[in-house]
């Protein structure tokens, strides 16, 4: 759990509702229904019509990492490429294949594939390379859905605003209608301005982050088995692939 998102979240929203106390205002009035409909459906639409449907699936799977991120165990896999250029040193790089078989990832089981099967360091690393860049490039598509409804938000909000004006002048005729059709307006563009601030804009700069985090472990990877398809000592590998975790 990400606790500090978490935390970072509901300061921003406590601070809105008690400043909103200090001020004497009711914390009741920011509690609006129809705003809340206009700018989060109006978003939600806007941000599902510039996607594909699997950027957009990707992009609401990737959100529970804001508090739930992917593990990212630098010394775990530096310590497992270093038992694997033990491994290669000892029995040669045919007796990695057994270390293939217990590897979930696909990404890694192409790497050790390609080391056992005798493919040139270069190239190697070029295969792979190529990979982690198309990956890399899907993933930040799917995040930057989220950077899109920060975009979104605040017009809709200001949407919403005008609907809720236009609302109050039809009823100009009508007091007991004015208070709900203002407090539309001026709620709606809080919920637009505030959701795109406080939610959307932060979690896809935190989605960012967690891809070049998921990106620096697959380049270390990658050098980890390039040393290993050079034959380089284990010693060497574990020191070079410490500068990643620094």
């Amino acid at each position: 759990m990400d606790s500090i998102s978490l935390v970072g979240l509901l300061l921003g929203l406590a601070a809105i509702l008690v400043g909103q106390a200090l001020e004497g205002g009711h914390i009741s009035s920011l509690i609006q229904p129809t705003a809340f409909l206009i700018v989060i459906g109006g978003t939600l639409g806007a941000v599902m019509l510039q996607s594909p449907l699997p950027v957009f699936k990707e992009g609401m799977r990737m959100a529970k990492w804001v508090f739930r991120p992917p593990t990212v165990t630098h010394a775990a896999l530096i310590e497992q490429i270093v038992g694997w250029s033990h491994v290669a040193r000892k029995e040669g790089l045919l007796a990695l294949e057994n270390q293939m078989q217990s590897e979930a990832d696909p990404f890694v089981r192409k790497g050790i594939q390609l080391l056992v099967d005798g493919v040139e360091p270069e190239r190697l690393r070029e295969v792979l390379e190529v990979e982690i860049g198309t990956w890399e490039t899907q993933m930040k598509h799917a995040a930057r859905i989220w950077e899109s409804a920060g975009g979104y938000a605040p017009t809709v909000g200001i949407l919403g605003a005008v609907m809720g004006l236009i609302h109050v002048m039809e009823n100009l005729s009508d007091p007991s209608k004015l208070g709900a059709g203002i407090a539309v307006a001026f709620v709606a563009t809080i919920y637009g301005v505030g959701s795109a601030n406080l939610v959307f804009l932060p979690m896809a700069k935190k989605l960012l982050a967690h891809i070049g985090r998921l990106v620096s472990m697959r380049e270390m990877l990658v050098d980890g088995l390039v040393g290993i398809a050079n034959g380089d000592n284990p010693r060497i590998i574990e020191s070079r692939l410490q500068g990643y975790a620094l």
